[in-house]
């Protein structure tokens, strides 16, 4: 069947073929013609422009004077601070593997021996400082897991057997093949702390979350602190660096919150109203004496309706005071005293019942002023921060509770009962005291802190595995918010105020929330044993200490009280974290810096560091060593 065509699509269809035609003539010739232009200008058959000649007259060469001078000298050039260069810090010797520099047995033989001042902080002079690092023992090795850890401790991490012989029939420590045991004993609890606990139970609540905080005054081997920790009671026990040998150590070593302390003549590093109970088992503490300053002192830092607990001299003197090999006329005597200071303290004794004697502190002043009638001392003191307790001289006056309208009212607040007391907006900051801080501000701060140690448990995995950690450091603490975002974890903090916070002292708030804490100037050293802390916190706490001291002799201290494999974080500007890092190369940490959970183009920075795992040589090895524990490291 033919195909019809329509003639106008016929006839257009021949006309574009046409235009296409006429267009590639048009564009072969244009082209053709400028291929035959280029060849002719190349030929040299034309000149586009005039030639111009060159001139044959001489000239004489310029007289130029070149200065090679070097024109930047290093006076001109911006100093390097010594915190950039990369500085290797050797090994301390062996000998100083338990070095504690502000508690040092040698230094503190200068001192006077009168109210046992000589065992107080004593530190270092400026060039006195060690520049090295402080070695763990030979055959260190890493610490049992909490709670494990509380009844089991390596040999080789505290290599000191004086305590299983002198306190043999006490319980306190036994030795077996490659490491210690801890059954629980005491002097005045041969059938263990729990039981001992239990019996203290049956006199007073425990169990409903009004008690959380405690300090133990002499503690030993920390025993009663350790088994109050299943109870949700916090401890911090303290003894001094003494003939016991390694006591407060052990207790470290077992991970359970201690310190180096004594009380002699300045006051405990810790806030006036922190602690729910103060106890004393056989404390050894002379609490009549000096006009009841100890017993002064315990009551300053007691909340109001805290309790103290006593046991052991002079208490049931009347069953036990041949044992004691002294006179019933001397411990009448102290009994007396004792007595006599709590009444000046406005205390009610609740209880005594066989070796357990237990007062109560009053919860506001009301009576205690009118009384000041019959009491004429201790005054109050007059004019003084009570807050203050560091290298602060104690007084013998008794600090006075924030003023009530009621008698029935409790002096700076009542705290919530545990564990809502943790996120409980703390009294201080309800009542306008805490400098700059508002409830407002409280709970945001808890929240960022939850954000960001989620963070850390991100970029860290040690921190993020349950178990791996024990006892946390946190150096500049503020509000316990770090802390407090780890309750749920098997841990426990150390929340250090620094000194310098000056009018921003937030440890009142930290222990309202039923946490642990403790003034420190980091321009000094702790009142701690080598290898005491899993972790490190340090929050802009460089940036806090610029210009106040060395940077290299704060972090030397971060490594003498850190675990072999524990771990820092450290967060700061990104200027000071860059110097911080190069020291910590010198210190042989492995290191990483990351940018801040909230944006990389935030100046804050963090640095996280693990700590190497490294000894002292054998003991052979050891004895031929010769280094100089103070020599500068270069």
């Amino acid at each position: 069947m033919a195909t019809w065509r329509n003639p106008i699509t016929q006839y257009i269809s021949l006309k574009t073929k046409r235009t296409n035609l006429y267009y590639m003539a048009i564009t072969t010739v244009l082209c053709s013609i400028f291929y035959l232009i280029g060849i002719w200008q190349h030929s040299g058959a034309a000149t586009i422009l005039p030639s111009i000649p060159c001139s044959n007259n001489k000239t004489t060469p310029l007289a130029l004077s070149l200065d090679f001078a070097a024109h930047h000298t290093a006076e001109n050039l911006v100093p390097i601070p010594p915190e950039a260069r990369v500085v290797h810090f050797p090994s301390c010797n062996s000998k100083f593997s338990e070095y504690t520099p502000c508690q040092d047995t040698d230094r503190s033989l200068k001192f006077d021996r009168e109210m046992l001042v000589y065992r107080e902080r004593h530190c270092p002079e400026k060039n006195e400082i060690f520049k090295c690092r402080i070695p763990a023992p030979y055959g260190y090795t890493t610490p049992f897991r909490w709670p494990e850890s509380r009844d089991v401790v390596w040999y080789a991490n505290v290599p000191h057997k004086h305590l299983t012989v002198e306190k043999a029939g006490q319980n306190w420590v036994r030795f077996e093949g490659d490491r210690f045991s801890f059954p629980g004993g005491g002097t005045m609890f041969p059938r263990g702390a729990d039981a001992y606990i239990d019996d203290i139970g049956k006199l007073i609540n425990l169990e409903d979350g009004s008690v959380r905080t405690a300090i133990d005054t002499g503690c030993g081997v920390a025993s009663w602190g350790a088994y109050l920790l299943s109870r949700n009671i916090l401890p911090m026990s303290f003894a001094p660096k003494d003939t016991h040998e390694a006591q407060v150590q052990f207790a470290l070593e077992r991970g359970v919150p201690a310190m180096i302390g004594i009380m002699a003549s300045q006051r405990l590093p810790y806030p006036s109203r922190a602690f729910d109970i103060a106890h004393c088992s056989r404390c050894l503490i002379p609490w009549a004496q000096y006009d009841g300053l100890y017993l002064i002192e315990v009551d300053r830092i007691l909340r109001p309706g805290g309790y103290w607990i006593l046991s052991g001299p002079p208490v049931n003197w009347e069953s036990h005071w041949k044992g004691w090999n002294r006179t019933r006329e001397d411990l009448n005597a102290e009994q007396n005293g004792i007595e006599a200071v709590a009444r000046s303290l406005c205390w009610k004794k609740l209880i005594q019942r066989n070796d357990l004697a237990i007062w109560q502190k009053a919860t506001n002043h009301k009576h205690c002023k009118l009384n000041r009638k019959v009491f004429r001392k201790p005054p109050f003191c007059q004019g003084q921060d009570p807050d203050s307790g560091w290298y602060t001289k104690m007084e013998a006056c008794l600090t006075p509770l924030p003023e009530v309208s009621d008698i029935k009212e409790t002096s700076g607040g009542q705290v919530a009962k545990w564990p809502e007391r943790l996120t409980a907006v703390p009294p201080r900051i309800l009542s306008g005291s805490v400098n700059g801080v508002t409830a407002e501000g409280f709970e945001k701060n808890t929240q960022l802190w939850k954000k960001r140690v989620s963070h850390y448990k991100s970029v860290d995995y040690q921190l993020a595995e349950k178990g791996r950690y024990r006892n946390l450091l946190d150096m500049n603490a503020y509000l316990g918010s770090f802390a407090a975002a780890l309750v749920d974890d098997p841990v426990w903090v150390l929340n250090v105020v620094p000194v310098e916070a000056g009018v921003n002292n937030t440890l009142g708030v930290i222990y309202e929330r039923g946490l642990i804490g403790t003034y420190q100037n980091w321009c000094e050293a702790m009142s701690t044993y080598p290898r005491t802390y899993d972790f490190i916190h340090a929050d802009s706490v460089f940036t806090l200490y610029k210009d106040r001291c060395a940077m290299e002799d704060i972090l030397l201290e971060m490594d003498r009280i850190l675990r072999p494999q524990g771990s820092v974080i450290i967060r700061d500007d990104v200027d000071i974290l860059l110097d911080v890092k190069s020291i910590v190369d010198g210190l042989e940490w492995e290191s990483r810096m990351t940018d801040h959970e909230g944006s990389p183009h935030v100046r804050e920075k963090i640095l996280i560091a693990t700590k190497q795992y490294w000894t002292s040589p054998p003991p052979s090895a050891a004895a031929d060593q010769l280094q100089d524990p103070i020599k500068t490291a270069s």
